[in-house]
């Protein structure tokens, strides 16, 4: 009986593309910059010159998100909410990256041991963070938006562990742990104020 030849994987002209198609297929950790130039049917050093490192494609990445997340704001969400509003764009953002689930887990693990990735990571999630509140019509700006983006950072990466393990098609868990955070914020907040009406951007929490 004859062999099948091997199916060769799909090149892509996009080093982005080509590097989370490769991290969904191996650990992240066995992804070399060479492998991703070939995917991308890049030579080497023109890759190099895109991106010089793995760290680098991942802030792409994480930058054409925030740019998703930005344009496909929703104008008609602006008179609800503000915890309403984080939850419609943490969400946005979610399905965003669901095309590459099973990349970003790879990578997520590969890079827990990265001190340059862990480097930029932090530049890229602060990048996210002000994108996403901005994105709601929460200002990222001053005191209160230093505090609006801990807090904010504390309930994306507890609801992200969570995204990470649902395959529901309804995202269901993602959502009811979501909606929970938020809804946690605007109760303490409205505590501490006395009350005061439902509205976190008024009042720098989230």
């Amino acid at each position: 009986m004859a062999k099948r030849a091997k199916k060769k994987p799909t090149t892509t002209s996009d080093p982005i593309d080509a590097a989370l198609a490769l991290a969904a297929e191996m650990p992240w950790r066995a992804v070399t910059l060479e492998a991703i130039a070939s995917r991308a049917g890049l030579t080497l050093a023109a890759l190099f010159e895109l991106y010089p490192s793995k760290a680098a494609l991942l802030a792409g990445f994480s930058r054409r998100i925030d740019t998703h997340v930005l344009a496909s704001r929703d104008e008609a969400m602006i008179d609800h909410p503000a915890h309403e509003r984080l939850f419609d764009v943490v969400m946005r953002r979610f399905d965003a990256l669901a095309p590459h689930k099973e990349a970003l887990r790879s990578i997520l693990r590969g890079a827990a041991l990265d001190a340059e990735a862990g480097l930029v990571g932090a530049c890229a999630m602060h990048r996210a963070l002000v994108a996403m509140l901005e994105a709601a019509g929460l200002s990222s700006s001053g005191l209160r938006g230093a505090l609006r983006r801990k807090g904010l950072a504390l309930v994306y990466l507890d609801t992200l562990r969570v995204w990470l393990n649902d395959d529901s098609p309804d995202m269901a868990r993602t959502m009811k742990a979501l909606d929970g955070h938020l809804r946690r914020i605007d109760r303490v907040i409205r505590l501490v104020r006395g009350g005061g009406r439902d509205d976190v951007a008024s009042s720098g929490g989230a």
